[in-house]
């Protein structure tokens, strides 16, 4: 082999080497010109071209979400009509707080989608910078404990209360089975939403049951009350328990009202909405608390209720921590 067929041979192996550089440069400036695709950097730049400096509360919030203009919110979108997805958009009760108050802080309240029983060890992870979801506010959850067990699984939460809700039973249309309250409910079968206030309830009435000689309840918990509406609309189950918004709605709107009835009588261990923020997070929760106030004073607040059937449920006065 001669020098310049060497040579030749060098140049030829550069060539590839050369070429595959370029390409490569010419993807990092494709990449700088489109930017992180990423759900969570669409949100951080949508947030960043809505932040508003000159909102009433904007310098109340923390440095680190002015800095962000964003507010990642844990909720089960799947609970009509407090949350859910309509035509691909999040709508109902809390989305249209969560807008109102937006208005007030001028930083992004942005919904993330998650099982209920996930949502406080998404506060904890720091997933989600807050929750709100419907979730009633608890001594248990204000001190992390664990309401099935007993046992302390975190710091907890405070709890800025919003809605004053109740729980319900419905049934089938003209299948009650009987069921008039929950005292009718032994050796009945009921589904409900894993780690709610309706599966708490309904494992200490199943225990009272059997206290008095009875049947226990059979309970059916399921990730969301839409599954345990199916279950009841199929006749799997005898009855359902929700928060009083939820089962309203599914009464009204499930087959035309041809569905489900409500039985019971008047909601039952009425108790605070609260938005949740992890303890140690003074500032974003007293933030939180004066932007709801303004809406109340302002009457966004009002409509919002108007427009979802939920006047009833108005708070007088928005208490930190006010359940018990």
């Amino acid at each position: 082999m001669t020098a310049s067929t060497t040579r030749r041979s060098a140049a030829g192996r550069r060539r590839p080497a050369v070429a595959a550089t370029a390409a490569v440069a010419a993807s990092l400036l494709l990449l700088s010109a489109c930017g992180d695709q990423t759900d969570a950097a669409i949100a951080k730049r949508e947030a960043q071209k809505n932040r508003d400096v000159n909102a009433p509360l904007f310098k109340k919030l923390p440095q680190s979400v002015q800095e962000k203009g964003l507010l990642q919110v844990g909720a089960d979108i799947t609970y009509k009509p407090v949350e859910f997805r309509s035509n691909g958009k999040v709508v109902g009760i809390d989305p249209d707080l969560a807008a109102a108050m937006e208005k007030e802080l001028g930083v992004k309240l942005n919904f993330n989608n998650a099982t209920f029983d996930t949502l406080m060890g998404g506060l904890k992870s720091e997933r989600y910078d807050i929750a709100m979801s419907a979730m009633t506010d608890t001594k248990e959850r204000q001190q992390g404990i664990d309401g099935s067990t007993g046992k302390k699984i975190g710091e907890g939460v405070d709890f800025i209360d919003y809605l004053n809700v109740g729980v319900s039973l419905y049934t089938q249309k003209g299948k009650t089975k009987g069921i008039d309250g929950w005292e009718t409910l032994c050796g009945k079968t009921i589904a409900v939403q894993r780690g709610t206030v309706s599966h708490d309830l309904a494992k200490d009435k199943s225990k009272k049951c059997e206290s008095n000689g009875g049947k226990a309840i059979a309970i059916e918990a399921f990730d969301n009350d839409s599954e345990a509406q199916t279950r009841l609309r199929t006749g799997g189950v005898d009855a359902v328990s929700s928060d009083y918004p939820v089962a309203a709605y599914a009464v009204k709107v499930s087959g035309g009202g041809k569905d489900f009835q409500m039985v019971g009588g008047a909601p039952l261990k009425a108790a605070p909405y609260g938005i949740a923020v992890p303890k140690g997070h003074a500032q974003l929760r007293d933030a939180l608390k004066a932007a709801l106030e303004n809406t109340i004073k302002n009457g966004a607040y009002a409509e919002v209720l108007k427009k979802w059937d939920v006047k009833d449920a108005a708070v007088k006065e928005v208490k930190v921590n006010g359940g018990s």
